[in-house]
């Protein structure tokens, strides 16, 4: 049997609220999370329409591919090896701070200019199929002379289009700078939460029908975790923007004029995130009314049975409670002489019987029950 969309909203506690250095720990030092997976790198040179990719097994063969390859890209799956992200970070001079930001994957969407190289981070959206449709990831990213680093909590992301567009040799990617491939790999991120916007409209659309059609006792509940979800994309989109803008304002040494009109284009669909996002927090903010409104409703309409039920079993009960008197015949003829009449209790039914009829039918005339024509 088939799982209603709504049963995926769960409650999860975000790891990323939670700081892996003790307060006190000296500036620039290095601690893997309990939950880091394992650390594997994967090298993409390119240049003039040749590629080669491969593991990166050995960091030493680094400076020999930066000198032979004018595009190097290095991207690592995992952060659990801290000295082997510390020689990486020796490599290619990567200041501490900016490596232990690295590792602490609760930071805030940024961009931070170093001497020869920018440091950017951001968050990546991705929708899981195991019960936890939502899952955020932080992807750091350095751009310098040269070379691009890329920086993954684990394996799997939305880059692979990338991928392929070097994979091909006939691409923007071979004939600019490096800094063409980190606004391709961020455009690459920023548009990965397009489909997981479409899923939240569909779940919305889900929500809203299952409101009106039959309100469960959960759906509350799943609205509230919606809107929770919808306010982590949130405050993961909100400081994008800005770091987007400040690699066009500040990102001259690194980031040539011709890059500038293509992360102008990111900024773009940044802001239509966000725009995206308000509309969706105000339809979840309504479904909340809406569910309050149905149950008021429903309320409503069982009061209105039970009432009309009431009313109609009043004059049967007036009935029913005078021949329940129990007065003499024999004292008056006025004490109920039709106790002593053969077809006494029939009539008594029949009577009853009419009046619940012409009780409901005067109902249905004033459209209380049933459909009014």
């Amino acid at each position: 049997m088939a799982k209603s969309p709504l049963a995926a909203l769960v409650r999860r506690k975000p790891h990323e609220l939670h700081h892996v250095h003790k307060p006190g720990t000296a500036p620039g030092t290095l601690a893997a999370h309990q939950d880091a997976q394992p650390t594997a790198m994967y090298v993409m040179a390119f240049d003039k329409g040749e590629v080669i990719e491969h593991p990166l097994e050995d960091l030493s063969d680094i400076p020999a591919l930066r000198k032979k390859w004018g595009h190097v890209w290095v991207n690592v799956d995992g952060l659990a090896d801290i000295a082997r992200l510390e020689e990486l970070g020796r490599l290619f001079n990567i200041h501490p701070l900016a490596l232990e930001d690295v590792v602490n994957v609760h930071q805030r969407p940024k961009t931070e200019d170093f001497e020869d190289h920018m440091y950017v981070v951001t968050r990546q959206a991705q929708v899981h199929t195991n019960g936890q449709r939502l899952y955020m990831e932080q992807v750091s990213l350095f751009v310098g002379k040269g070379y691009v680093l890329t920086f993954q909590e684990r394996p799997g992301d939305c880059l692979d289009p990338v991928r392929d567009r070097i994979r091909k040799g006939q691409s923007r990617l071979h004939t600019f700078g490096t800094d063409y491939l980190a606004y391709a790999i961020l455009d690459a991120i920023i548009d990965g939460y397009f489909p997981v916007l479409d899923m939240y409209s569909q779940l919305l659309d889900s929500i809203e029908d299952t409101i009106l059609a039959e309100p469960e006792s959960t759906t509350m509940g799943h609205i509230h975790g919606l809107k929770r979800e919808l306010m982590t994309l949130r405050r993961a989109t909100w400081p994008l923007r800005e770091a987007v803008g400040t690699l066009m304002r500040d990102g001259d040494r690194i980031f040539s004029d011709q890059t500038d009109l293509y992360l102008r284009d990111c900024q773009d669909h940044v802001s239509r995130i966000l725009d995206i996002l308000e509309s969706y927090h105000e339809q979840a903010a309504s479904l909340t009314e809406l569910y309050l409104s149905s149950l008021s409703n429903k309320m409503n309409e069982v009061m209105k049975v039970l009432t009309i039920i009431a009313t109609i079993f009043m004059p049967l009960g007036f009935v029913a409670g005078i021949y329940g008197m129990n007065f003499n015949p024999e004292v008056s003829h006025w004490n109920m002489p039709e106790t002593q009449w053969a077809w006494g209790y029939p009539f008594a039914l029949a009577m009853m019987f009419s009046i619940a009829i012409l009780f409901t039918y005067y109902f249905f005339r004033k459209g209380w029950i049933g459909h009014k024509k």
